[in-house]
């Protein structure tokens, strides 16, 4: 799939914490409905067969409304379901040997934390950056924070286009203008909503008025 900067203007993360009863699949087009342009799928727990399935079903979806559908973590899957990319963390697969697994035309996100591993991530061959927590957040035990001036620097810094996230909701998002990222991704801030294809929408309309 052809992969742009507008790809993550608004980039969606899967959590099962939120489901109340509901599918994930039907949680995912409702933020597609919304008009997530990226959408990440984040499995800890699930067994390898049912991540499999669940991963091809939501994959189908993503591409119906054509948007990039990326594996969290798992480059196994990614690999197996055929999937449009994959995102790493630090403690994970580094982005060259993702890119050999995974061939020339994939999308690799890697997450930084600092300038170092921005520059890293981008000699490797990643495609975009995750940078965060950019804002405290309750999805993630273990985020690190990272402030607007390191944002901005590690933005400066690479050629590669950069997604925040951590804690970013559509009050606070205005916080992160001239920081030189392209969008955001959010966890809560669309699955744990109420209405979550009209915080999608909300989010979005946003996001294109702060970083479009």
């Amino acid at each position: 799939m052809k992969f742009d900067k507008e790809d993550l203007l608004l980039y969606g993360v899967t959590d099962r914490a939120w489901l109340k009863g509901e599918t994930l699949l039907s949680q995912v087009e409702k933020a597609l409905k919304g008009g997530a342009t990226c959408i990440q799928l984040r499995e800890k727990e699930m067994g390898k067969e049912e991540f499999l399935e669940e991963a091809r079903e939501i994959q189908k979806l993503c591409r119906e409304y054509r948007v990039p559908f990326i594996v969290n973590d798992n480059v196994e899957i990614a690999a197996a379901i055929d999937a449009d990319g994959v995102h790493v963390g630090q403690r994970d697969m580094e982005a060259g040997t993702v890119r050999k697994i995974l061939g020339p035309d994939k999308i690799i996100g890697v997450s930084a934390q600092t300038v170092e591993q921005a520059l890293l991530a981008e000699q490797k061959g990643a495609d975009y950056l995750g940078v965060g927590a950019v804002f405290p957040t309750g999805t993630k035990a273990d985020a690190e924070d990272v402030s607007f001036e390191m944002l901005k620097a590690i933005c400066e810094s690479v050629k590669i286009p950069v997604v925040a996230i951590g804690g970013i909701t559509r009050e606070n998002m205005t916080k992160l203008q001239g920081s030189g990222i392209c969008g955001i991704a959010v966890v809560s801030a669309i699955f744990a909503a109420k209405d979550i294809e009209a915080a999608a929408r909300s989010l979005k309309e946003t996001a294109k008025e702060v970083f479009g």
